[in-house]
């Protein structure tokens, strides 16, 4: 993709454990909305195929100009077109990594309560970061919960795009009214939703998207 800037929205997050089938037939359903961008979680469990797994979410996502990003995995945008990599961590060899790349690429960054985390990923040029968790959630439990005080201190001090994640749901929504947050990440609130596009729907009523 030539054009890698995140627009508001959903952050949506997908496991590759899952059947790909049902992934790829859940994203076509939804990429036409307010999609910021697809993040592969970094759970390939044994016997996965991540070559067809990757490049078949790239095909999908990139027919809808959806950028993709994986987890943690940053020597895979040397195997595959991918648009980015989240790290969970901050990674103590960036300016290596980037040179090893080659070509821009979107970087993210998951800061829990660490203000620090935020400081380290403005100075480096991330182009955004993640709070995680919100609210309690079984897909992000290694996760703390999130002060709010802090998020808002972030938004105010380091003017970079900033995605909420963890346990977020249209009902409890409403409560991160007043955070100028950029958007939210979702993982199976919309994945493993009986309905994903009536899911997604919404939860962009809720953004106002």
């Amino acid at each position: 993709m030539k054009n890698l800037a995140l627009k508001k929205g959903i952050y949506l997050i997908v496991d590759p454990s899952r059947e790909l089938d049902q992934i790829l037939g859940r994203l076509k359903k939804i990429l036409h909305l307010s999609i910021s961008a697809v993040q592969i979680w970094d759970n390939f469990t044994a016997g996965i195929d991540e070559k067809n797994v990757v490049e078949s979410i790239l095909t999908t996502c990139h027919q809808f100009h959806r950028p993709v990003l994986i987890n943690n995995r940053w020597e895979w945008l040397l195997r595959y077109p991918l648009d980015g990599v989240h790290f969970d961590t901050i990674p103590n060899n960036i300016e290596l990594i980037e040179k090893s790349i080659e070509r821009p690429f979107l970087k993210g960054l998951t800061c829990n309560n660490d203000l620090g985390k935020v400081r380290w990923a403005y100075h480096h040029q991330f182009d955004y970061v993640s709070f995680c968790s919100v609210f309690p959630s079984s897909t992000a439990n290694s996760c703390e919960l999130v002060n709010l005080d802090i998020v808002r201190q972030a938004i105010n001090e380091f003017k970079m795009p900033v995605f909420l994640a963890g346990g977020i749901t249209p009902d409890n929504l409403p409560q991160l009214s007043g955070i100028d947050y950029y958007g939210i990440a979702v993982v199976s609130g919309i994945m493993s939703a009986n309905d994903p596009l009536l899911a997604a729907q919404q939860y962009l009523k809720q953004l106002k998207m």
